[in-house]
């Protein structure tokens, strides 16, 4: 419990500005207009009732609930995954966190709107990668983090010492 306590802030700053970011976007762009910042980026206000990658946006309305209650079943295991943790599990706890203020922050936009805001895109000449938020961005860098942590921890968990014949 002692490593979640510590990391709750992180959870609660992805949401609070992925929400912020979000309503910036609705109040100040216009749906499908382009606004450039700098070379290959724009931001550019869009909805998406799919999961990534728009995966199921034209399935008719059922995938809202079926991204809901995963949704909410993921964050119940974060949550609980993070309850677990010992202290000196920083890493993985901070990596935990920013998938679970992403995931919080996508749910509740799913909730009340039945779609996710995406404002931030990214392209290289005619290729476009699909529209994002802040929320995304926290899952992408907390799932990197897990994958990192993974394998430093399996690396320090299992030293070979000059007594095993290494």
């Amino acid at each position: 419990m002692a490593a979640f306590r510590g990391c709750w802030w992180l959870s609660g700053a992805v949401i609070v500005l992925d929400q912020g970011t979000k309503f910036l976007a609705e109040t100040l762009l216009t749906f499908h207009q382009p606004v450039p910042v700098l070379p290959s980026f724009n931001l550019l206000l869009t909805y998406n009732t799919g999961a990534a990658f728009s995966f199921l946006a034209g399935a008719g309305g059922w995938q809202r609930w079926l991204f809901l209650g995963l949704g909410l079943l993921v964050s119940i295991g974060l949550i609980v995954w993070l309850r677990r943790l010992q202290p000196a599990e920083k890493r993985l706890a901070a990596a935990l966190a920013l998938i679970l203020g992403g995931a919080i922050g996508n749910l509740i936009d799913r909730a009340w709107l039945g779609q996710v805001i995406d404002f931030i895109q990214i392209y290289y000449q005619r290729w476009y990668w699909p529209a994002f938020n802040i929320a995304d961005s926290a899952i992408t860098v907390g799932a990197m983090l897990l994958v990192l942590d993974s394998l430093w921890s399996g690396r320090s968990s299992n030293p070979k010492t000059p007594a095993d014949g290494a």
